[in-house]
């Protein structure tokens, strides 16, 4: 019959309507949610984005701002950037935007953000408090995304077996400490490039969330029949059929929507979740700032 498709567009725009009247408090008590984006160089995938998110701030009533600095500045230009930002009260959220060109560190210039304006959440104040089981700070957004996805999909997490393929600091380590958190109870597995036999460990989940950034990597000899699988990736593969010369693909195989219950389709399903996160920690950096 074919997986249920858990529609990340649908649950980005409940999570959009049940931030607005929170936009709306904050502005009425005199505070207009306000989001600033560093972008350094021009990626162009970074420029997509970023509009994404800037429409988003849009249809929610969130100020946003952009700076656009040359990728051949230099990088104390970028952290006084960041610095300025978080002395300017009418700021509530920073993100300086992925990938930075070659040669500058982005795990420094993310900790010189502001914890309380960090709405990546990936300062270290924020990931610590997750590691000690603390989800009141700013989660990373795609982990708390998948999170939300997971709920609103009614997917039952406590016993149950979940993988996680991928360790990155911005998705797999975070998401495994989020499934694995009281509340969720989910027994976690990290699958990574050193892992012997993934495929074995890969079908004896009952969910499996793969963002590992390999296209169509996870074909359905992986999956367990009835599991349920949140695919992060977005890869671009070439297609001289499509218009563009590629088409986008994620880190699992089409062929796995026979064999799962449950599936997050690319594009369509992290992506929208990751953005709607986005605006719920710039909503939330506010309400901290502002209380």
């Amino acid at each position: 019959m074919g997986a249920h498709i858990i529609d990340g567009k649908a649950c980005a725009t409940s999570i959009e309507a049940s931030l607005k009247p929170r936009v709306e408090q904050l502005i009425t008590d005199g505070c207009n949610p306000h989001l600033a984006v560093i972008i350094v160089g021009d990626d162009p995938a970074s420029h997509v984005y970023v509009r994404a998110k800037e429409r988003a701030c849009d249809r929610l009533g969130i100020k946003s701002t952009k700076v656009l600095l040359p990728g051949d500045i230099d990088f104390q230009q970028v952290v006084d950037q960041v610095i300025l930002m978080n002395k300017d009260p009418t700021i509530h959220g920073i993100l300086v935007q992925s990938p930075l060109p070659i040669g500058m560190d982005e795990v420094v210039i993310t900790d010189l953000i502001s914890p309380l304006k960090d709405v990546d959440g990936f300062h270290a104040s924020n990931l610590g408090k997750l590691v000690q089981g603390d989800s009141s700070g700013l989660l990373p957004c795609t982990p708390a995304g998948v999170m939300e996805m997971l709920g609103w999909a009614d997917v039952s997490l406590s016993g149950k077996r979940a993988v996680v393929i991928g360790r990155s600091r911005i998705v797999g380590m975070p998401q495994a400490l989020l499934l694995s958190q009281k509340g969720a109870d989910a027994t976690v597995t990290i699958v990574h490039s050193r892992t012997q036999n993934p495929e074995e460990i890969c079908k004896e989940a009952d969910i499996l969330i793969a963002a590992v950034g390999v296209p169509e990597m996870v074909t359905s000899s992986w999956i367990k029949p009835g599991a349920v699988v949140i695919d992060v990736g977005v890869n671009r593969v070439e297609d001289n059929s499509k218009e563009k010369g590629y088409r986008l693909a994620g880190d699992v195989h089409d062929e796995v929507s026979e064999i799962a219950s449950a599936i997050s389709p690319v594009p369509g399903g992290v992506g929208p979740m990751t953005i709607a996160m986005l605006m719920s920690n710039t909503v939330r950096a506010a309400e901290l700032q502002n209380q």
